[in-house]
């Protein structure tokens, strides 16, 4: 069963125990500084977990698509990706466990048919210390789940992964009793972490048995469900959000409790077709058919490289689909680095010249089924990635001249090294091939030295990380709402003066500026550009009044006459904001806000630079001053 089948049958399960299917959200979410992207299933519901009512009701379900770049060093084994495609379905305050539990234990073996007596699950052990007591009440439904499939289940405590390591599992046994490090959920992670005021709760992972043949007790201890070995993989996580943090550090159970379930397409398909790697799946081993067939290497023996460009590639494309832009700076480096890592270990298979023109439509047909109002660009998608394509590998041939320049009486150091990567995009394993074929002398801790500065380099990514990223929404303060209305403004000037056909094509919006992508066939005369300023820069001074509500999409459509791109993918119910007249508005647009009250406060704006995007779409950067 390919992947694309199981996604439709789970969510036509889904609508049939009463939920309604929402659009997902885009990779990129706009105006959102807490994250570079999507990257989990619940993300975008979290505000309907925290307690704002959905206008699609109590029970609902998607498919996510995710990216996650924590762990891209890890992709090259069977189970790590950094694109993933989340199943999820959620309870707002109607159905708990027993329903979530029976649901998902039917979807798997009715409906994927994988084999009951091959499925384990895990339950949370409870925490002494915060007075939560062991989820027995999931445990026991299990154990009738089970019952009734006429399995044997076993309930049996471990308490950490490491203990699980040491004693591993017997005949019989099923359900597992781990701590908060395994089955509690928080937005912090454990009871310890848990953010005051934060729905949190016991959670219910579900794995996959691929066999004792998978174990590896030298490298991993003895198997169980939550050991890193490859013979068990989790296939779906039910989150019962039942408590709440009190500000004196203690739980309360929620009166009104939740169900937050999402579980991997890739790790489920590669359940289905009885193989613990997840590339073996339909929806990347086309993409390693292909590899095979460009580099005459096999899979078996080339494991590593084409699973880092089949997975590198989904996630390229993805974005770019989506209408991102390889940049050196925050989600646009996360896509070159995509990229580049994928072309590196091309070379490494012996493929020379440009591939991806071969590869990126297999991913294009494999997420056909993707709805528009995420993959916004596609037909732009193939053109952006053979542009970084090529572009790269000029840089590789830059970094070579580099490397000799920067050599010092033929030797050159780890330092050296790290600066070629860094600085110059040469990798590490290049440089280092380069200098063994040129006769240049490493320096006898090269690597160490280069491990130093990369970790020194890390150290100041992640402190940047975390101002740019976390602690709040620091970039929705005053000046960015200020310059997401100036956005509006610009949209409308655009509209007003060029052409009124123009729409946003993407945007970026900071506390220091803005970035407005949209659709023109030709570059902007001075003239124009000077037009557009004065344009926006009067508005803002009449001081016009900033206002929304919540319309009918029909109503908001066509009375309205309101601005938005995806009428077909908008629910029935959305936030329209209107500046100027309510009768005779400057500007009307479907949009989520934050903006000001009035447009008297945004300030000076002042059009930066006005540049090619990509084919068809230019790109506008603004300030105010």
């Amino acid at each position: 069963m390919d992947a694309n089948t199981i996604r439709k049958k789970f969510l036509d399960f889904q609508v049939k125990k009463g939920h309604k299917i929402i659009e997902p959200a885009p990779l990129v979410l706009e105006n959102d500084p807490t994250t570079l992207f999507t990257g989990s299933g619940m993300q975008p519901l979290l505000p309907y977990l925290l307690g704002k009512q959905h206008p699609d009701g109590t029970r609902l379900t998607d498919s996510q698509p995710c990216v996650r770049l924590q762990d891209i060093e890890e992709v090259g084994d069977p189970r790590h990706t950094t694109v993933f495609e989340m199943l999820g379905n959620w309870s707002l305050g109607d159905y708990f466990k027993e329903e979530q539990i029976n649901n998902f234990f039917e979807f798997l073996t009715k409906e994927v048919g994988l084999d009951p007596s091959k499925i384990y699950v895990s339950c949370f052990i409870g925490n002494e210390k915060y007075g939560i007591p062991k989820d027995t009440e999931a445990a026991e439904i299990w154990q009738k789940v089970f019952k009734e499939a006429g399995i044997e289940a076993k309930i049996v405590e471990i308490g950490s992964a490491k203990d699980g390591d040491k004693r591993g599992i017997k005949p019989g046994e099923r359900i597992f009793f781990y701590d908060d490090h395994e089955n509690w959920w928080s937005r912090g992670g454990g009871c310890e972490d848990t953010p005051i005021g934060d729905p949190c709760g016991p959670d219910s992972e579900v794995f996959y048995d691929f066999g004792e043949d998978k174990q590896d007790v030298e490298r991993y201890g003895l198997a169980h469900p939550a050991s890193d070995g490859a013979r068990f993989l989790e296939i779906g996580n039910q989150v019962f959000m039942q408590y709440r943090r009190l500000p004196d550090g203690s739980f309360e159970e929620l009166e009104k409790k939740n169900v937050d379930f999402g579980g991997g397409l890739e790790r489920i398909s590669a359940a289905a077709i009885g193989s613990f790697d997840v590339f073996k799946g339909s929806l990347m081993k086309p993409i390693i058919d292909k590899l095979e067939e460009i580099s005459g290497k096999s899979y078996n023996n080339n494991t590593d490289e084409m699973r880092v460009i089949a997975d590198h590639i989904r996630g390229a494309y993805l974005l770019s689909a989506q209408g991102l832009i390889p940049a050196n700076k925050a989600q646009g480096y996360a896509l070159r680095r995509l990229l580049r890592r994928a072309i590196l270990r091309a070379l490494d298979l012996g493929i020379s010249a440009n591939f991806l023109s071969e590869i990126a439509p297999i991913v294009a047909s494999n997420y056909a089924e993707l709805p528009d109002s995420i993959l916004t660009h596609r037909e732009m998608a193939l053109e952006t990635m053979l542009h970084e394509e090529n572009a790269f590998r000029k840089t590789l041939n830059r970094g070579l001249k580099e490397l000799h320049r920067i050599t010092r009486n033929n030797s050159i150091s780890g330092k050296d090294l790290f600066k070629l990567q860094d600085t110059y995009g040469f990798p590490f394993e290049l440089s280092v091939e380069e200098c063994y074929r040129q006769g240049i002398k490493l320096s006898e801790n090269y690597r160490e030295e280069f491990e130093t500065a990369l970790k020194e380099q890390r150290e100041r990514s992640q402190t940047a990380s975390r101002g740019m990223f976390k602690g709040g929404l620091e970039d929705h303060g005053e000046k960015t709402v200020k310059y997401h209305t100036a956005t509006h403004l610009l949209l409308a000037a655009l509209q007003k003066l060029i052409d009124s056909n123009i729409c946003q094509k993407g945007s970026n919006i900071t506390a220091e500026r803005v970035r407005f992508d949209f659709n023109l066939d030709h570059k902007m005369t001075t003239e124009e550009i000077t037009k557009v300023e004065a344009q926006v820069n009067d508005w803002i001074e009449a001081d016009l009044p900033v206002a929304f509500d919540e319309y009918d999409k029909d109503y908001a459509r066509n009375t309205l006459k309101a601005h938005g791109e995806f009428w077909d993918k908008y629910p029935e119910k959305l936030k329209v904001y209107t500046i100027g007249d309510f009768d005779n508005p400057v500007s009307r647009e479907v949009c989520g806000g934050p903006h000001v009250e009035h447009t008297g406060i945004i300030g000076h704006f002042k059009i930066k630079k006005e540049e090619s995007s990509s084919a068809g779409i230019r790109r506008i950067k603004a300030v105010l001053e």
